[in-house]
């Protein structure tokens, strides 16, 4: 049915039974985009969610049970782009999987706005460097960061917003991520990976200060 559904609406859509043919298909061609379920037979959907962010650059919407918040949490913490619980409307994730496409195609986009217009697009973060026309975050020796199509929007979000109390409904409106009611989790699930990502101590951090009460602040030049 959601075969039937995504291709009426202009998808081309491949399934996979397990894993390992999930593995066969991306090698013969990378998708936009993954729905993955968690209960899948065999390596379990969120084991496949930590190998597709490992290794590709990809949407990943994870299927859960209805009112399984553990499986969202970890799904978020691996890398999920979003998620979909079951039993869904396919109108539901037809959304989603826009909302996830429009995240991952802007990696190739140019037009975002930036605090500087600068001609390279790039934006110091702590150590790290953010390259906004690159859609990518560059560590001190110039390797890649990896991160997820969410976690690269809220990080330019925060670097065009220094040193403002930004509250999680301003940072979903300002990620254009305000498609779906996220669970009261999911803004902290992503900032928590991304500050192991730009922080010298995620534990303590000084880029990304939460304000209790209100939302975090991005303090740059901290870190």
């Amino acid at each position: 049915m959601i075969v039937e559904y995504l291709t009426g609406h202009g998808y081309a859509v491949a399934q996979a039974e397990n894993g390992a043919a999930m593995r066969a298909a991306i090698a013969t061609q990378v998708p936009d985009a993954v729905m993955l379920d968690v209960n899948l037979g065999g390596e379990d959907g969120l084991s496949l969610a930590r190998w597709l962010r490992e290794h590709h650059d990809v949407g990943i919407i994870m299927v859960t049970a209805a009112g399984d918040v553990v499986d969202r949490v970890v799904g978020l913490e691996v890398g999920a782009d979003d998620y979909v619980a079951k039993p869904f409307d396919p109108r539901e994730l037809l959304a989603r999987l826009k909302s996830v496409l429009r995240r991952t195609q802007s990696r190739s986009a140019s037009g975002a706005p930036t605090v500087k217009q600068a001609t390279d697009r790039k934006v110091s973060v702590g150590r790290h460097v953010l390259d906004l026309a690159g859609h990518r975050l560059l560590a001190e020796d110039g390797q890649e960061v990896s991160l997820t199509s969410m976690e690269f929007d809220l990080l330019r979000v925060f670097t065009e917003h220094p040193n403002q109390v930004l509250s999680r409904d301003q940072l979903l409106n300002h990620t254009r991520n305000r498609d779906w009611e996220p669970f009261d989790r999911s803004i902290d699930i992503r900032i928590a990976r991304l500050r192991k990502k730009v922080e010298r101590d995620p534990d303590h951090p000084q880029l990304i200060k939460t304000i209790r009460g209100a939302g975090y602040m991005y303090v740059p030049g901290a870190g």
